[in-house]
């Protein structure tokens, strides 16, 4: 297998890359087929590049089988799993195709959605996220996607209804202009809108869902709403920390200052003696600790002051004249 070659040294040479990461379990003749028949009734150029997430040598065999019967496949190998998120960037990185469309490694969305599409970018969108409706998967995974969408619609106004939805197509630039890291890919198409890219929602046929069902494991949920507090911040406090920073701050520092305001009352006016007293530690504890937070915020809009020149949180389409 021949080394990719850096991002910036690859030209489009093709309409549409599909992108995806592939597991032990992939279905990788699956996508092949379904998705390659449905590109090619729209007309456009294509090739698939897939990433190898970690050692898997039947998808391997299959795909050296299937470019040398002719399907444009190209493919990474990571030594061991990465994650999607690192898969995907990857992917996009060696990919050639003017739209990225990435893609479970398995029959998630009905393949005869893809021409719609790739019609929604040709009519002037950067990027088309899908939203599965009617869902397929187990009414407890319903009810959790729900939710977690919900929270997010309520905390940063999001217009969209399915980000856990990873079928998605997408201008090549999206994805090279906007860094994403960890579990950050859910988030692409907010962050897209968030610097000004065109970003459309498109209602698609759900097949089935693979995973697990049911209840997951604590740490799980506290993962997502980290990411939620992550994407929060990200999206409405980048570059202003200290309005982030600050009102955490000022809400814990006004709570220490009102407790010792009425110890201080106790000592004074009834004769109380306050040193032993575990609520005069908590006022202390409560004041310092909002007088931390808020040095966080100032240390992060130093931060930003000095890097403004080299910030930008919008996206230039064109300049005329």
């Amino acid at each position: 297998m021949t080394t990719t070659l850096p991002a910036a040294e690859l030209a489009p040479t093709v309409e549409v890359s599909v992108v995806a990461a592939l597991g032990p379990d992939a279905e990788v003749e699956e996508l092949l087929d379904a998705f390659s028949a449905k590109i090619r009734e729209t007309g456009k150029t294509f090739e698939f590049v897939f990433v190898l997430d970690g050692p898997n040598p039947r998808a391997s065999e299959i795909l050296e089988k299937r470019k040398a019967d002719g399907m444009p496949i190209r493919w990474v190998a990571f030594p061991r799993a990465f994650g999607e998120t690192l898969a995907i960037s990857a992917g996009v990185e060696s990919a050639r195709g003017k739209v990225i469309l990435t893609s479970p490694q398995y029959l998630q969305i009905d393949p005869y959605e893809i021409p719609g599409m790739l019609e929604e970018i040709d009519s002037g969108a950067d990027l088309v996220c899908a939203w599965r409706n009617p869902r397929r998967d187990p009414f407890v995974n319903r009810i959790q996607s729900t939710l977690f969408n919900a929270l997010l619609q309520w905390l940063v106004k999001m217009p969209f209804h399915d980000l856990n939805c990873h079928f998605r197509a997408m201008r090549r630039e999206v994805m090279r202009e906007i860094p994403i890291y960890g579990d950050q890919f859910r988030f692409l198409p907010l962050m897209a809108q968030r610097q000004g890219y065109r970003v459309a929602e498109r209602q698609v046929r759900h097949l089935r869902e693979r995973g697990r069902s049911g209840f997951f494991g604590f740490g799980v949920y506290l993962r997502r709403f980290l990411d939620i507090l992550a994407v929060l911040f990200l999206t409405k406090f980048a570059l202003k920390p200290l309005r982030f920073f600050g009102l955490i701050g000022s809400i814990f520092a006004v709570l220490g200052f009102s407790v010792l305001i009425y110890v201080t009352y106790l000592k004074l006016f009834a004769g109380e003696a306050i040193g032993e007293k575990p609520v005069f530690v908590l006022g202390v504890l409560f004041l310092v600790l909002g007088v931390q937070v808020i040095g966080f915020g100032l240390v992060g809009e130093i931060i930003i002051f000095s890097q403004a020149r080299n910030l930008r949180e919008y996206r230039i389409e064109r300049i005329d004249g």
